[in-house]
């Protein structure tokens, strides 16, 4: 009888703790659920937060697309006003060619005619102009020859004054002439360095423009990894709260197999007081509980200081029958010295010039063909001499 009792009492107090048990386990269970649940809050909201963070992006992009719209007109822009200053710039430059050119051909005409007066003035220093004339007028032999050596006397007192007048018209000319090229030199210069600086700016728009789409690339690239970083986070926690309901699903069903179990050891036991029987305490079965671990997955001049324009051409040791210039040098021996041939007529021999595009030089050699403002460059080579080709250039005489 005393071991029926405290079989009794063991079972009854087995009986009242599975009820606390399992709503401790199960409250546990619905503790976890419900973080969970605020987890799967909280990442929902984040994601939604950098969904619009994305949208402002693209609405980012769309701006910095019209921008960079904007900077290609600029750049097309700029490209063709880079054309057109280099098209103006190859314009000047064959106007100065062009000028040169004709103050070559002035300067041989002031040449040639300055040979014709200095003619005359050495036939005036020996008889004076009105003696001349007075000669001519007595000598006459009629009255009527008399007025054809009037007309005469004065056709060519008019010649000598004409010959003045345009050798001044002329040196006038040459000078303008100076005068044009220097402003379009000045005018070349100033345009070549609007052309360098509108080639940093074209430059400054294209890096500008690059910058900003690779910043806001790396922007979008950034945000597209936290979102995709948060999706699987949230698909993640949805797997766990699954996991989650499935095991309070599967608590709850043994708590109600617990029930059943339960009434039939009360029924039991009221059988056993009856029959003063003992009745083998009811085993618990084992629970089983499921456990899944998550992991997170993670994800960057001809005298000294005169000014020339001649056309020049070149040659060299290997081009001539004689080694030795004009004035004694050897150009054999020494091919890369810097010397031109020149007429000492318009450039005294023995000279220093400075010639445009070869440097300072001697004039030290003639040259059958160097008449008028014409020189002729040494080069070291017969090579180097077909390079130079014929130009026309600015020199200076030095002295």
């Amino acid at each position: 009888m005393r071991a029926l009792k405290q079989t009794i009492a063991t079972v009854g107090i087995l009986l009242l703790s599975l009820p606390i048990t399992y709503v401790a386990k199960a409250e546990s269970t619905n503790d976890t659920l419900n973080r969970a649940s605020e987890q799967l809050e909280q990442n929902q909201q984040t994601i939604l937060q950098k969904e619009k963070e994305q949208q402002a992006i693209n609405e980012e992009v769309n701006t910095i697309q019209q921008n960079v719209q904007a900077l290609d007109q600029e750049i097309s822009s700029s490209e063709q006003s880079l054309a057109d200053v280099e098209t103006k710039i190859s314009e000047i430059q064959k106007l100065i060619e062009q000028k040169k050119e004709e103050i070559v051909l002035l300067q041989d005409k002031v040449y040639a005619r300055e040979d014709i007066m200095e003619k005359r003035l050495v036939a005036l220093q020996h008889s004076d102009r009105t003696t001349i004339v007075i000669d001519t007028l007595i000598n006459s032999e009629s009255i009527g020859n008399f007025f054809e050596r009037v007309g005469a006397v004065a056709t060519i007192l008019d010649a000598d004054q004409n010959i003045v007048e345009q050798q001044q018209a002329d040196i006038n000319q040459i000078e303008e002439e100076k005068k044009e090229i220097d402003k379009q030199e000045q005018l070349l210069v100033s345009q070549q360095a609007e052309l360098e600086t509108k080639r940093v700016e074209l430059e400054q728009k294209r890096i500008k423009r690059n910058q900003a789409l690779v910043a806001l690339q790396d922007k979008y690239q950034s945000l597209s990894a936290e979102i995709t970083l948060a999706e699987k986070e949230k698909s993640t926690i949805q797997s766990k709260i699954s996991t989650i309901q499935d095991q309070i699903k599967k608590e709850e069903e043994a708590a109600k197999a617990r029930a059943v179990e339960l009434a039939k050891a009360k029924k039991a036991k009221e059988e056993a007081v009856v029959q003063q029987t003992v009745a083998p305490p009811p085993t618990a079965p084992k629970k089983q509980t499921t456990t899944q671990t998550t992991k997170k997955d993670s994800d960057t001049s001809s005298k000294s200081g005169k000014e020339l324009y001649v056309s020049a051409t070149a040659y060299s040791h290997e081009d001539t029958k004689n080694d030795v210039t004009y004035l004694g040098y050897n150009i054999k021996k020494n091919p890369n010295m810097k010397l031109i041939a020149v007429d000492p007529g318009v450039i005294p021999l023995g000279s220093k010039v400075w010639v445009e595009g070869y440097g300072v030089a001697i004039a030290g050699d003639t040259g059958g063909a160097i008449i008028g403002h014409k020189i002729d460059v040494l080069m070291p080579s017969s090579a180097k001499a077909l390079q130079w080709g014929r130009k026309t250039v600015k020199i200076k005489i030095l002295d």
